[in-house]
């Protein structure tokens, strides 16, 4: 954690009530190779206690992390859910305004390929042989 909390680059929201936790998200700011100094903002890690769904904090958590994006000039929000929360999605869509546009993907260091890398066939440099 405090690496996260060492990186001005990330944002760890919690809610708190009654001294409990009762949300979370996660915030990373992204370079952009797109808009140049205009980073963009990926949200990961949203979690909303059960009993305390549909009370608020969810939306006032993305309304937070809107207003932390404006602060830093992102150009766009990108999350990521996994496909069987479609009552998140719903969430995400008609309370919190994303747009289910694009198709997210994901792949886990568990399945990484170590595939060896071909080797280099182009000319040699000059003055090489």
């Amino acid at each position: 954690m405090r690496s996260i909390a060492e990186d001005p680059q990330t944002f760890l929201l919690v809610c708190e009530f009654d001294g409990a936790v009762c949300g979370t998200a996660l915030v990373s700011l992204c370079l952009d190779a797109m808009y140049g100094h205009q980073p963009y903002a990926v949200t990961e890690n949203i979690v909303v206690a059960e009993e305390r769904r549909r009370s608020g904090v969810g939306r006032n958590l993305f309304v937070y992390i809107e207003e932390l994006c404006e602060r830093h000039d992102c150009s766009k929000m990108m999350l990521l859910s996994g496909n069987a929360r479609s009552d998140a999605h719903h969430f995400f869509t008609t309370r919190c305004g994303f747009n289910p546009a694009k198709r997210g993907f994901v792949k886990y260091r568990r399945d990484f390929q170590r595939v060896a890398r071909p080797p280099d066939t182009s000319d040699p440099e000059p003055g090489n042989p």
